[in-house]
């Protein structure tokens, strides 16, 4: 089984945690790296992390990459075996991806990307108004649980290394104000899994300009555009595209099963 990831991104954190969570045996490579890009390119058309190849078998998208671990690798389960837990556990899961992430990797571009410019004017506050609900929301859920969903889940897995972000990128949440979410993430790092993913996403971090991946062109899709537009900086983004700082996904047509 193979893994093309890359420590820096939420969503191959969130699988890397998964297989580690399932006990299996995976090797890894950093698909954001220059010199693996046609290597990922072969397997994913989008050229995006994380994109998992076990046998004849490749699946993308780490949301369908968790599915297919679940059905064939069932135990111990990442999903809540209860159906209204599980839809719950679903909800957070998508949350974390199409929210959060968004949100987050956005206000993230002034720390680690190239920029030629300072991040436009009220991004941060919107992030932090709109973070400040999501923090509410796990407020409001982990009232009585020490998991988002009972049990340890993917709710509690897809949103760790987004919220390992907050305090870097300067959108925390408040202990004062979510002393249960305070607690959770503090639990969860205590958790061997997520432990061993904080470790290493902070080695990655240490070394990165002596990384080879892409800092001056950014990587653009769907829900991170939304939230930028949606915010009001549309001029700021058609700027982005008309100055050549935009990279877009390839296609994401399937390619031929091995």
């Amino acid at each position: 089984m193979k893994l093309y990831d890359n420590a820096f991104s939420p969503f191959a954190r969130k699988v890397h945690i998964v297989l580690d969570f399932k006990g299996l045996d995976y090797e890894t490579l950093d698909g954001l790296a220059k010199q693996n890009h046609a290597a990922l390119e072969a397997v994913n058309g989008r050229v995006e992390v994380p994109t998992l190849v076990d046998g004849a078998v490749t699946v993308v998208n780490s949301a369908d990459i968790v599915a297919y671990l679940e059905h064939a690798y069932p135990e111990p389960s990442v999903y809540p075996a209860d159906p209204a837990a599980r839809v719950r556990a679903r909800a957070w899961e998508r949350c974390a991806d199409t929210v959060v992430d968004p949100i987050l990797v956005d206000v993230s571009y002034w720390i680690w990307a190239e920029r030629p410019d300072d991040m436009p004017a009220g991004l941060r506050e919107a992030a932090q108004a709109d973070m400040d609900r999501v923090y509410d929301a796990l407020e409001r859920d982990l009232d009585g649980r020490d998991f988002l969903c009972g049990a340890l889940s993917i709710a509690d897995i897809a949103l760790f290394p987004h919220l390992a972000a907050v305090r870097l990128l300067g959108v925390s949440f408040s202990r004062e104000r979510h002393p249960r979410l305070a607690a959770w993430f503090g639990r969860l790092r205590a958790i061997e899994i997520f432990r061993a993913d904080h470790e290493r996403t902070r080695a990655y971090l240490a070394d990165l300009d002596a990384r080879n991946i892409e800092r001056r062109k950014i990587f653009w899709r769907g829900d991170r555009i939304e939230w930028v537009l949606a915010r009001g900086y549309q001029d700021w983004f058609m700027k982005e595209i008309a100055e050549g700082r935009v990279i877009w996904p390839g296609l994401g047509i399937p390619g031929p099963t091995a």
